[in-house]
């Protein structure tokens, strides 16, 4: 008996039925069975079950003799099953990786409920993913397993079937089975949520619901959502024959109403013509079912007395309205940007012809995420070596708690961030500033970008249109010939800077300050973040970052991490971090030996903090190199990375270690310890002797030395020599060993590699 049965019924889904499939059938949890179920579809989609019922036998391919609509198609499905527990899958949705074995782990971490009500999120065409709005009523808080009545807000989250897990046995005793029509749902989820005598809850997007442009039920006009009505009446029938439920009928009813007005609402759903009728059902429906309860908001019992008197123009009318008043309050917001921008451009005018103040720095990293990268360093050792300069920090407001004590925050678009862009003699970044930013004669810019190039950048990106996209190639020289200074790590570095960036600005080839706090921490700082990120003591932790795709919206998954760390055993732990661009929910598997840390501020940190790297295309890597520990290189894709991207080497034929072409290789490199082996350490040396040739923990110090204290290049520290460097010892090197940790601040690193 397999713990799963997954029923996925198909109607005219040809188009997203094979990803619906494979995306149950290539879960790591495979203790299942997949009932995929042909309603006598149209298309193509009974072609495509019976293809993967023949290439897997975990597939119950049915083939019913005519077309019976969503509900009756499920219910075939339900005859079949012989799982523990039951779960539906819509033909034109997918479930996210990993997501069978959180199900069946909080399963057991709640004693077996008879429901579980997991999270998912809407998937659009465009390629974005978004969560709704209700997730809070699915945090794992609170004693479980309960019953509806210990968390009624369960009733706010979206009601549709394939959300949940269901015991087989519950639905079997209560004889639950789904009627025919549109908003089949209805007297189906509402009954078992009030029913269940055990629920739990999942906080974890498990479902990526497909929001098609055109085709689905929701955007079908047809007098069929006049079935709305019908499933009422089931939904009431059923509590008339549940006296003891009755405490939930005023809760249903207020649904009800609801549910009634946002269809009569949506544009698309109803026929020209079919309005009236559908509101005098609905007042029909609400003169019925009326049962006194708790009053809502005003606006709600307003549309309910709409619906109650049947007044559907005047419902119209107000819903005209208030759409009139939210594009005017709109268009009034709109207008008052504006005259606020415009206000902010003359009083930037007003202190450009204002003194520049000598002793001002403004910082800024990665569009104004936070405390990072080589400005951060800079911005540090501004502070400690040159005396009465003040500094100031653009950040936005949600990334403010990343500052450390001493630079001023300066929030993006306020009179306060122009007059310091307008007035202040140095301006440090890693990225380019605002574009309308004028550079004055007098001040300072410092350029110092954000990782050494391996993928083609700036001008080169003029031919490759998935990575340049819509940049404007004029307006960023525009913003190259406003740089003093650029600041490189190598010579790699420089001659590809200077080329695709040309301009007059003078290159200081003094190291990556960004590298400068791997020099400094000693054994117990390295302890200590490991602990602070959960490590458990006397495990390998393996930071894994990839970097970001430019030929394909959504990011792939490219490494199936559960695999991953199942295949290298007990003792390994996987550092997990997305590139900062992305944002979409789920991206890792939940796993006791998996910890996201896409969230943590420095990625500096977690370097330290790690005992080895697995990473693709991400300059991650060539800092990594000068902490001298393993590095492992995944490269999957690089036929596809090469040609939508391209890079100015091939990396795989001078890498910093062992290279993995697919995942069973990146398992086998591990397995076998080649991660760590002779010859990646061999290779390892020579990438660091070829990038890291000024990475000694002096970089930010010889660029403020010769920036902002005005001294020569023969008076800078001296480079240290390969020999003779002392990068933080990796984990498990006996405390009281390396240098002292400058106080960089916690939490206060690159959050982004390129």
């Amino acid at each position: 008996m397999p713990r799963f049965s997954v029923i996925v019924p198909a109607y005219n889904v040809q188009s997203y039925l094979h990803a619906c499939l494979e995306s149950v059938l290539s879960q790591s949890f495979e203790d299942f069975e997949l009932i995929a179920v042909d309603d006598c579809s149209p298309d193509g989609s009974g072609a495509v079950i019976d293809e993967f019922a023949a290439r897997d036998g975990r597939v119950l391919a049915l083939h019913l003799p005519g077309h019976r609509g969503l509900g009756p198609a499920r219910n075939a499905g339900l005859d079949r099953a012989t799982g523990d527990y039951v779960l539906f899958l819509d033909g034109d949705d997918t479930l996210v990786p990993g997501a069978f074995r959180a199900i069946a782990d909080r399963l057991e971490e709640t004693g077996s409920p008879e429901v579980l009500v997991y999270d998912y999120a809407r998937t659009y065409w465009s390629g974005e993913t978004v969560g709704h709005e209700f997730r809070r009523h699915l945090a794992e808080t609170g004693p479980v397993p309960f019953t509806l009545d210990d968390r009624p807000g369960l009733l706010h989250v979206l009601m549709v079937v394939w959300n949940k897990a269901y015991q087989r046995e519950f639905l079997a005793r209560e004889g639950f089975r789904f009627f025919p029509g549109f908003y089949e749902d209805t007297p189906w989820t509402y009954p078992v949520l009030m029913t269940a005598r055990s629920l739990a809850t999942l906080d974890r997007v498990c479902v990526h619901y497909r929001q098609r442009r055109a085709g689905s039920i929701l955007r079908t006009t047809s007098r069929r959502h006049f079935e709305i009505f019908d499933q009422y009446d089931r939904l009431f029938a059923f509590l008339d024959a549940r006296p003891d439920l009755e405490r939930w009928r005023a809760p249903l009813f207020r649904r009800m109403a609801d549910h009634f007005t946002s269809v009569f609402t949506a544009r698309g759903r109803l026929p020209r013509g079919t309005r009236a009728a559908f509101f005098r059902r609905a007042r029909a429906h609400y003169r019925r079912y009326r049962t006194p309860g708790p009053a809502p908001k005003a606006t709600t019992r307003l549309r309910h007395a709409l619906v109650r008197l049947g007044a559907h123009r005047a419902f119209r009318a107000i819903t005209a309205a208030r759409g009139l008043r939210t594009r005017a309050t709109r268009r009034g917001r709109a207008v008052l940007r504006g005259l606020r921008a415009a206000l902010l451009q003359v009083h930037y005018r007003i202190q450009l012809l204002l003194p520049v103040r000598p002793g001002h720095a403004v910082f800024s990293a990665y569009w104004n995420r936070g405390y990072a990268c080589s400005p951060a360093a800079l911005e540090q050792r501004v502070r400690e070596l040159v005396p009465g300069m003040r500094t100031a920090w653009v950040c936005a407001p949600e990334h403010a708690h990343t500052l450390p004590p001493g630079p001023r925050p300066l929030r993006p678009g306020t009179a306060a961030y122009w007059t310091a862009l307008a007035r202040s003699r140095y301006l440090v970044s890693n990225v380019n500033l605002d574009r309308r930013l004028v550079k004055r004669r007098g001040q300072v810019l410092v350029q110092t970008q954000h990782g050494t190039p391996l993928k083609h950048m700036g001008l080169d990106l003029r031919h490759r249109p998935a990575a340049g996209g819509s940049t404007d190639f004029a307006e960023l020289l525009r913003s190259v010939d406003k740089w003093d200074y650029l600041v490189s790590g190598n010579r790699h570095s420089t001659t590809v800077f200077e080329r695709v960036y040309p301009a007059a600005y003078r290159t200081l080839e003094y190291g990556s300050p960004r590298t400068d706090v791997f020099y400094r921490a000693t054994a117990e700082d390295v302890a200590a973040l490991r602990a602070a990120l959960g490590v458990p003591e006397g495990h390998t932790a393996v930071l894994y970052a990839p970097t970001h795709r430019d030929y394909v919206t959504p990011q792939p998954r490219m490494v199936d991490l559960e695999r991953v760390v199942t295949a290298l055993g007990p003792r390994f732990t996987l550092l997990a971090r997305s590139h900062p661009t992305h944002g979409d929910p789920g991206r890792f598997p939940e796993h006791p030996r998996i910890l996201d840390v896409s969230a943590h501020p420095s990625v500096e940190e977690l370097c330290l903090a790690s005992d080895a790297l697995v990473t693709d295309y991400s300059s991650i890597m060539f800092d990594y190199a000068a902490l001298d520990r393993p590095i492992v290189l995944h490269t999957a894709d690089w036929e596809a990375y090469q040609a939508a991207r391209g890079t100015y080497f091939d990396v795989r034929e001078c890498p910093p270690g062992a290279v993995a072409r697919c995942e069973d290789e990146l398992i086998d490199i591990f397995a076998s310890g080649h991660w760590r082996g002779s010859r990646s350490a061999r290779l390892r040396a020579a990438f660091r002797a070829r990038f890291c040739p000024y990475d000694d923990g002096h970089a930010a110090e010889r660029v403020v030395r010769h920036v902002f204290l005005g001294e020569p290049p023969e008076a800078l520290p001296a480079v240290v020599p390969p020999g003779e460097r002392r990068p933080a010892p990796a984990p498990g090197t006996p405390p009281g060993t390396g240098g002292p940790l400058v106080p960089q601040r916690t939490g206060a690193g690159s959050p982004a590699v390129s």
